[in-house]
């Protein structure tokens, strides 16, 4: 992997990996020899077990950077959503339906103003996701953190026999992607890097940049669970964030995928990519390219499966399949 625009940026990728790989090795010499976790570490989301039939899905993440650009904005009524999506779009990804949510919020200084418009958000991203958001924190820390960071947890239910690891995908299961809404929150330090020195105003992409950039993540989660619920055989979900369509190797299964009819590209990340003169690979490494969300199906409910996706997103398509292959993506050369 390539990671020369990001890490010129300020975000090592390769850093962070190992920094994760240290964290979740010192808790993992810790975890007690009864423990409820179901699922190993990497998934979207892991699951403690309640009882014999049910799990408690459990995830955490934050808006990351993308706040620089509602602090430089003076915007924040949509970084909420943004909080929402990247923690119940992960949820989702083991068939869990999720419940609720709380949210932290450290903060230089509190401001009643901002908190409120952030809250807006919050409030816009339950419903959407049809979840509660049942409490939260807000800290001062004046002498750690300038400005504000928006984080959160989410909690969801799963019937264990219905949990959705990507064990069960199979070669010649269809890829079905989902579009994205467009950046959503991930890779803004190397999109705000790229971009630097145009306005926020300009419009070249058919509207203010700061509109484009600030567009909320996609929430996932209504159309996702009805397709639970349907007859389809779900056997893979993905959330596509920072490590592009490579997310889908978070899945269980021991295959390939094949990606050989991508969604379109949105113009923000043609335009990232040739004022940071950022390769091919590397932008499909940090962003998501168009595609938010993958669902992996049984390849005889591929056409019930996008029917059923369509009526929500009418650009949603099989992008690609599962190959019996080392794991991969695989592209036409």
């Amino acid at each position: 992997m390539s990671e020369d625009a990001y890490a010129k940026a300020g975000v090592s990728q390769g850093e962070a990996d190992a920094a994760v790989a240290a964290l979740v090795a010192a808790l993992r010499s810790a975890a007690p020899a009864d423990s409820r976790q179901v699922l190993s570490s990497g998934h979207y989301a892991n699951v403690i077990r309640l009882d014999d039939r049910t799990g408690i899905a459990l995830s955490t993440d934050g808006v990351g950077t993308k706040l620089v650009l509602a602090e430089r904005l003076g915007r924040w009524d949509t970084v909420g959503i943004d909080c929402v999506a990247m923690n119940v779009n992960d949820v989702v990804c083991v068939g869990a339906e999720p419940l609720a949510m709380v949210d932290y919020l450290a903060v230089d200084r509190a401001d009643a103003e901002i908190a409120g418009a952030i809250g807006v958000g919050l409030a816009r991203g339950a419903e959407l996701s049809g979840i509660e958001i049942v409490g939260g924190e807000l800290a001062q820390l004046g002498e750690i953190v300038n400005g504000l960071d928006l984080a959160g947890a989410c909690f969801g239910v799963v019937a264990l026999d219905d949990l959705v690891t990507g064990a069960e995908i199979e070669p010649g299961d269809p890829v079905i992607g989902l579009p994205s809404s467009g950046l959503h929150s991930n890779g803004y330090t190397l999109a705000r890097s790229a971009l630097d020195g145009i306005p926020l105003d300009d419009e070249r992409l058919g509207r203010p940049l700061g509109d484009v950039l600030l567009e909320p993540t996609e929430i996932y989660v209504k159309p996702i669970v009805e397709l639970l619920r349907s007859e389809v055989d779900v056997h893979g979900l993905a959330h596509i964030t920072s490590g592009g369509l490579g997310n889908l190797l978070r899945l269980e299964a021991e295959v390939a995928y094949e990606i050989d009819d991508s969604l379109p590209v949105p113009p923000v990340f043609n335009l990232i990519q040739e004022l940071g003169k950022v390769t091919d690979e590397e932008m499909r490494d940090v962003f998501n390219m168009g595609c938010g969300f993958c669902v992996v199906v049984a390849a005889s409910d591929g056409e019930a499966a996008l029917g059923l996706l369509r009526s929500h997103y009418p650009g949603a398509k099989r992008i690609g399949r599962a190959l019996a292959s080392p794991r991969a993506i695989r592209r036409p050369t």
